[in-house]
């Protein structure tokens, strides 16, 4: 029944081990998301990374997968970070919200934004996430994930590629998704916005390396 269950399981709070909560948040249905979602996708990668990168949701791929970012803005991202000096073997990569949100268009499922509960409802999975991996560094990409994790005041457009003072991690900074960079006008605009997210990403591998890029500023 829709909104019959509206509390995480119980797994959520006694899990030690990513696999273990993992396993729990396959059972999740504090909001509707699970009900038109193929699966859970919960984060991937090292269990003790020192980067730990945020995304907003998974997506149709990701969805069919059960993996966070193994569609074209995963590669993207994956390539991203190659030049920015990190292999993403060595990071952890997960999202805000764990379930597929869409909306039919036709025959095909299309990204719809999770609204304010659907992220609140997802949220301890990422504060737990993020207690287990105990990341140095954490990248938010895009803008869901930097207002779900520094505020509602944050803009990417404004504040990318600065650390921002956080309880999360030492080294806490957001930049755009790599979808948003698919999406650019036309080759130059995405060329121009691939160089500017490496740019963002190196100065995050830059600072955990303990060499902080000198264009790195920390807001006030």
């Amino acid at each position: 029944m829709r909104g019959a269950r509206r509390t995480p399981p119980a797994g959520l709070g006694t899990a030690t081990s990513l696999e273990a909560l993992q396993r729990a948040a396959s059972e999740c249905r504090a909001c509707d998301l699970w009900e038109r979602a193929t699966q859970t996708v919960f984060g991937e990668g090292k269990k003790h990374a020192g980067m730990m990168l945020v995304g907003e949701q998974p997506g149709n791929d990701e969805d069919l997968a059960g993996r966070p970012f193994v569609g074209p803005a995963g590669k993207l991202l994956e390539r991203a970070l190659a030049e920015a000096g990190i292999e993403r073997s060595d990071t952890y990569v997960t999202n805000v919200v764990k379930h597929f949100s869409w909306e039919p268009r036709g025959k095909w499922r299309i990204h719809k934004k999770p609204n304010a509960r659907e992220i609140a409802a997802c949220r301890p999975w990422l504060d737990r996430e993020i207690a287990l991996v105990t990341p140095r560094g954490v990248v938010c990409l895009g803008a869901t994930a930097a207002q779900a994790l520094l505020g509602a005041q944050f803009r990417v457009s404004r504040d990318r590629g600065r650390f921002v003072p956080s309880p999360l991690a030492p080294y806490v900074l957001a930049t755009v998704h790599p979808s948003s960079i698919l999406r650019a006008a036309d080759e130059a605009d995405r060329h121009a916005a691939f160089e500017q997210f490496v740019a963002d990403l190196r100065i995050a591998v830059g600072a955990l390396a303990g060499d902080e890029a000198p264009s790195a500023r920390r807001s006030p």
